[in-house]
């Protein structure tokens, strides 16, 4: 009699969450970790940070390293790689969840820098990720590809567009390499968080912070590992047959 293995599991996986260093990515790096991933946390210039966040992981039992860089830049997401490849090995599991500023202006105060800021981000760094790393998952013949998004394409912000233009192009960019992938063993899906608040938010002030809660259907704010449990879910094997889906984890804020 076989014994079944505890679901959600990540054991023998390697992680890589972009944009790990605080906030959601350190939740996500964190989640996956305990779920017995080796995983990487990524910082952009904060390296104290980074390096807090993987002594963290070990300190729990986990196993963790740092690879500091810009993933928006191809030579630096090849650097990343090699020193993955050479710490861990080859990488099967990659969550693009690093994020810039994002501008909030009314159509004329916007520039096409601003739209550029956005897409380097949300389309280009996805791209570059996949680029490097799909070769590799192609010859193990697994792959987790799973991009973090936004309610906001969902809701068509208004005063937003940049932000939401590139996120569009995200979720678009995922479909289409869902169906290109999936003959390998490669799934591509997307979480769209609603707002959670984490340490970037902490001068928002509590009007609008209160404002925005009272459109929650559930009542309450997210949590930073409800969405971290999305993306386990997605990288486990329960989710094989997933591909080119959308998760919006906002407390029912857009129910389609």
């Amino acid at each position: 009699m076989s014994v079944a293995h505890p679901p959600f599991r990540l054991d023998g996986r390697i992680a890589w969450i972009t944009g790990s260093s605080r906030g959601l990515g350190r939740i996500i790096a964190e989640t996956l970790a305990a779920a017995g991933a080796r995983t990487v946390v990524n910082c952009f210039a904060n390296r104290a940070a980074g390096e807090a966040v993987v002594e963290g992981i070990r300190a729990a039992g986990g196993e963790a390293m740092l690879v500091a860089g810009d993933v928006t830049n191809e030579a630096e997401v090849d650097r990343m790689a090699g020193e993955i490849e050479a710490g861990f090995g080859p990488v099967d599991i990659v969550v693009a969840n690093a994020t810039p500023h994002q501008p909030m202006k009314k159509l004329e105060d916007y520039t096409w820098e601003d739209h550029e800021s956005m897409l380097e981000a949300f389309v280009k760094s996805p791209f570059l990720l996949a680029k490097r790393l799909v070769p590799g998952m192609k010859a193990e013949g697994r792959g987790r590809i799973i991009n973090i998004t936004s309610e906001v394409y969902h809701l068509g912000m208004a005063e937003f567009s940049a932000y939401v233009a590139a996120k569009g192009g995200q979720i678009g960019w995922s479909r289409s390499m869902a169906n290109e992938l999936a003959p390998h063993g490669i799934t591509v899906n997307t979480v769209a968080p609603g707002w959670i608040p984490v340490e970037r938010h902490d001068e928002v002030a509590e009007e609008h912070k209160a404002s925005y809660l009272a459109t929650v259907p559930l009542g309450r704010w997210g949590r930073p590992a409800d969405i971290a449990h999305a993306v386990n879910y997605f990288a486990s094997c329960e989710a094989s047959f997933l591909t080119g889906q959308t998760l919006v984890v906002n407390g029912g804020r857009t129910i389609w």
